[in-house]
């Protein structure tokens, strides 16, 4: 039987890389692609996939969206989120709405068939460093931590805005309006009760989101 793998990113290098590595550590494999929130449950259609490799910074509606829509939808599919952003705070979020683990692009190729292979034996994933944050997560008696407060959309744009990013670079990531994207701003620097965007890339760095 082969190994059936959908991935889904938005950069055809992470994709022909993630390809290179499964054809050398798996006897027999499909693979499937996908770039956007629509292909992603086209392809869905086409399965059966053993696993979904899900980038978070999809165009449109990103990776933590498509989560909640499979778990809404009921799909029965493991997804390994495979993401650049700040492992700490990404998969916290992303194990609560149901990924089976979660990967840095950082790690090393044999890190990525080990997820892969704990992910599809129906096993959680996460890396040592995920582990003992996840456990002193669990210790923590104090209040949430202001960036908290976001919701996933919110979240993101936070990260891009200290990225530093303008409205218009953010809407056209996002695909959103630039009113919309505005909007999400001024509920950001309301919940965080912060100022301008300054503050907001000083609170960013200080807590290694990015």
């Amino acid at each position: 039987m082969p190994t059936n793998i959908l991935i889904a990113d938005d950069h055809s290098a992470i994709r022909i890389g993630v390809k290179q590595i499964c054809t050398t550590e798996f006897p027999a494999i499909r693979f499937g692609e996908a770039i956007s929130y629509a292909e992603v449950f086209q392809q869905l259609k086409n399965g059966p996939w053993d696993i979904l490799i899900l980038d978070i910074d999809l165009p449109g509606r990103n990776g933590l969206e498509i989560l909640k829509q499979i778990k809404a939808d009921k799909i029965k599919i493991p997804v390994l989120i495979f993401s650049f952003h700040s492992e700490e705070q990404i998969a916290v979020r992303a194990l609560k709405l149901g990924a089976a683990g979660y990967l840095s692009k950082d790690a090393a190729d044999l890190e990525l068939v080990k997820a892969i292979r704990r992910v599809i034996d129906g096993k959680k994933y996460v890396s040592p460093a995920l582990s003992e944050k996840l456990l002193d997560l669990l210790d923590e008696t104090s209040d949430k931590d202001p960036h908290e407060l976001l919701s996933d959309r919110e979240y993101q744009t936070l990260l891009l805005i200290a990225s530093g990013k303008t409205v218009s670079d953010i809407a056209n990531i996002l695909s959103l309006s630039k009113p919309t994207v505005s909007t999400y701003r001024a509920r950001i620097l309301e919940k965080m009760r912060m100022k301008n965007n300054a503050e907001l890339t000083t609170y960013v760095i200080t807590q290694k989101l990015l």
